[in-house]
């Protein structure tokens, strides 16, 4: 009972910690475009979950395999797992910390920086395409990939009950994130990414000492 309740609760953190990237760009999406209505936010909110869901799973499926033929490679799965998580949340806290200097005065009119989330143009211009949106679905979800060799240790069945939990938190907390967007703006995207990429390094440490 304790492990199934642990399984749950590491699934949705890691689900939570995963999806703060997508969280900051859906913020910026809707902050570009306040008048996005309900289907276009569920549309986007659900192209961030399916990814979401399949990048973990690609990437078990992946090293799952590669596990069983290597079975001197099992010893070594907290300590890839600690790393790759805390390098994922450490990329995360740095990027976080950057972006909410960013938006705490930066004038964005003389700002060099091209991928800045403040501003309205390329992949954030008033209409969001699906193109660009598949583009961010990828580029929101890549990290995931790295996800599938921390729950190499569970079966199928567990794996696709974690990926399908993941993806589940990823639309809620993508769909909170637009409208959030809408009404808000962007100053929280920078705190999502630190508190995503906290969350990931405790899932990696939890993974390590347990």
């Amino acid at each position: 009972m304790a492990n199934t309740i642990l399984f749950f609760v590491n699934s949705v953190m890691l689900g939570l910690g995963l999806a703060m990237d997508a969280f900051s760009v859906s913020l910026a999406n809707g902050f570009a475009d306040t008048k996005m209505n309900r289907r276009r936010r569920l549309e986007i909110s659900g192209v961030y979950a399916i990814f979401q869901f399949i990048m973990p799973f690609i990437g078990w499926f992946l090293v799952h395999n590669a596990a069983n033929i290597f079975n001197g490679l099992n010893a070594l799965i907290p300590w890839m797992a600690l790393f790759l998580l805390a390098f994922i949340g450490g990329k995360m806290l740095i990027e976080g910390c950057r972006e909410r200097k960013c938006y705490s005065g930066k004038n964005c009119d003389t700002c060099k920086e091209t991928e800045c989330l403040n501003k309205e143009n390329g992949s954030f211009s008033k209409t969001l395409s699906n193109k660009t949106l598949m583009i961010q679905g990828i580029a929101t979800s890549i990290d995931a990939l790295s996800v599938g060799f921390t729950i190499s240790q569970y079966g199928v069945l567990m794996v696709l009950v974690c990926v399908a939990i993941i993806g589940a938190v990823t639309w809620i907390v993508c769909y909170a994130g637009l409208k959030l967007g809408i009404k808000f703006g962007t100053k929280l995207a920078g705190n999502a990414k630190i508190i995503g990429g906290l969350i990931l390094i405790g899932i990696g440490l939890e993974i390590f000492f347990g």
